[in-house]
């Protein structure tokens, strides 16, 4: 199956960033569809209809988020975009905002004028130096041509968008962090419910949408519900950026129909480096259950991989061949879930640490048959306990390690003369 290029059909002109090259290619063309002849009830059935899901990782249809917004025209209303991508394996949103961000500028001012919101944020990680300035670039160029201010094309709807740099930690990238982080305080997940879709930033109805999935509006509006619901598979409609990193020739990103084969995506990226055999992949990024070689021709959607127990996530392929050692693997991601954890609540905050003190062990070859019961049990409970997603993400990738490759982590084992013995349980503070 060839790329499909819609989301990335002009990324590689080298001006696509200017306001001038992205009308020529056809850029602002949905706004002065939808406003203000499409009503913005319309519209939102316009995204049900289409069947396009959240692309930052959960697959949420995103007509459903905005559907459930108050529609009471007296309350303010926010669209946040996050674009704070720190998933490991994950650039796709760091190339669209820094080659084509007006495409994203123009998917939020459709949001905003869906759900009736007259300001939005473009929350973007902070080291995305080159991205924010392209970003802050662009909302002014939009404003200066009308797109954006008071009373858009003469109608009732005005709009003022917010470029907001993140402050570099990877559990903003959580709807509720973030919107903690937006109002000024420290980037930690917040109770749910209430949603943010009832109460979010500064306490109002918010919708928090990736930037993928914004960019995918543009489209929708500009050919047509019937044209999107023809490309992938039902309940997985449109394209998706495939981003392919580690043992590959040619990392990047690349554009499929929702439903593409794995293999076909790896072989477009160039395939495994010379004289190497595919090993393990994370199809979603790092925070899903891995896949193996005898999963290379699965479907790339959100359901295949679901019933595979894994998750399409962010579509961040890292690719691992025959010489990844999954027992360091396994380590080094769980040092970084540790690292990211906020600490607010103990399943993440003491089993990120537990796990990287257990799997550095076994590392080290003082690991005991015992440990490899400890990972399966404290991920559990990570799992099913946590307060966020970030526990929940850090298990499956250590856990499914383990049991699809346990005879590495065995052999690591096995180079302990006690590795019979039950170990002390107990977890330390180094820099205590």
């Amino acid at each position: 199956m060839p790329e499909m290029r819609v989301l990335m059909a002009y990324t590689d002109q080298p001006d696509q960033f200017d306001i001038a090259t992205y009308e020529k290619n056809g850029g602002y063309q949905a706004i002065r569809k939808a406003i203000p002849h499409i009503q913005p009830h319309d519209l939102i059935e316009m995204v049900k209809k289409s069947g396009l899901r959240g692309r930052g990782g959960a697959g949420f249809p995103t007509g459903n988020k905005w559907g459930f917004v108050p529609k009471d025209p007296a309350i303010p209303k926010y669209v946040v975009c996050n674009s704070d991508e720190s998933e490991p394996g994950a650039f796709k949103d760091r190339l669209l905002i820094e080659k084509d961000p007006h495409q994203l500028i123009e998917g939020l001012i459709l949001a905003c004028y869906a759900i009736g919101a007259h300001r939005g944020f473009i929350y973007c990680r902070g080291e995305f130096f080159e991205g924010i300035q392209r970003l802050r670039t662009a909302v002014k160029q939009a404003k200066e041509r009308g797109y954006l201010g008071e009373r858009i094309f003469g109608s009732d709807f005005s709009l003022e968008i917010i470029v907001h740099p993140g402050a570099g930690a990877y559990i903003a990238g959580e709807e509720t962090a973030q919107l903690n982080s937006l109002e000024g305080y420290r980037a930690t997940p917040r109770l749910k419910p209430p949603f943010p879709a009832i109460a979010g930033l500064y306490s109002k109805p918010t919708v928090v949408n990736n930037v993928e999935t914004l960019c995918n509006v543009v489209h929708i509006v500009n050919r047509g519900v019937e044209w999107y619901q023809s490309i992938g598979k039902p309940n997985n409609t449109g394209t998706k950026i495939f981003q392919v990193s580690g043992h590959i020739q040619k990392p990047g990103c690349f554009e499929f129909p929702l439903g593409v084969p794995l293999r076909e995506v790896l072989e477009v990226a160039g395939g495994p480096l010379p004289g190497r055999q595919f090993k393990a992949f994370y199809p979603g990024g790092s925070s899903c259950t891995l896949l193996t070689a005898r999963d290379i021709d699965i479907s790339m959607d959100f359901d295949a991989l679901m019933a595979r127990q894994s998750a399409l996530g962010t579509a961040s392929v890292i690719v691992m061949d025959d010489t990844a050692d999954m027992v360091k693997v396994a380590n080094r991601l769980m040092q970084f879930y540790q690292n990211e954890s906020c600490g607010k609540c103990t399943p993440c905050r003491e089993g990120t640490r537990w796990m990287v003190q257990t799997l550095s062990r076994i590392e080290a070859g003082r690991g005991t048959i015992w440990d490899l019961k400890t990972i399966e049990n404290v991920c559990n409970n990570m799992a099913a306990t946590s307060f966020c997603a970030l526990a929940i993400g850090a298990a499956p990738p250590v856990v499914s390690a383990v049991q699809e490759f346990k005879e590495e982590f065995e052999a690591y084992i096995r180079r302990n003369p006690h590795a019979e013995e039950r170990p002390e349980m107990k977890i330390s503070y180094p820099y205590l």
